[in-house]
């Protein structure tokens, strides 16, 4: 079992900045591919970032590409994803999740075997 908890969700100006935190525990960190994905109000659950197991192979969606970061910190356990540059569309529930059979999981949801709860972030406008 992996579990994931998210934190650092919250409300925010069009143009501010989020950093959202995944701490993972329950398996080697080291051995978890991460990904973070976003489910806007209505909509489905769209990619967001990947990184690998070891922060070689690192991926966004279109839609955030140049404005967020995704970075891993295997001594803490720990997936970050910077957002800069925020627009009231990035409002969404953001979940961090865990691959645990694969070095990458991209962005395809059904690579990722745990995720967390998920948490809100709103830009206004």
């Amino acid at each position: 079992q992996v579990q994931l908890v998210e934190s650092g969700g919250g409300l925010v100006q069009a143009g501010g900045s989020l950093r959202l935190s995944c701490a993972a525990s329950g398996r080697t960190f080291r051995n978890l591919a991460m990904g973070w994905f976003r489910q806007p109000p209505g909509k489905e659950r769209d990619f967001v970032a990947a990184i690998s197991r070891g922060g070689g192979s690192i991926d966004y969606g279109d839609s955030v590409k140049g404005r967020f970061t995704i970075s891993r910190d295997n001594a803490k356990n720990a997936v970050y994803l910077q957002m800069n540059s925020l627009k009231p569309d990035d409002t969404a529930v953001y979940y961090c999740a865990a691959a645990t059979t694969r070095n990458y999981g991209g962005s395809n949801s059904v690579n990722y075997d745990y995720w967390g709860q998920g948490i809100q972030v709103t830009v206004s406008s």
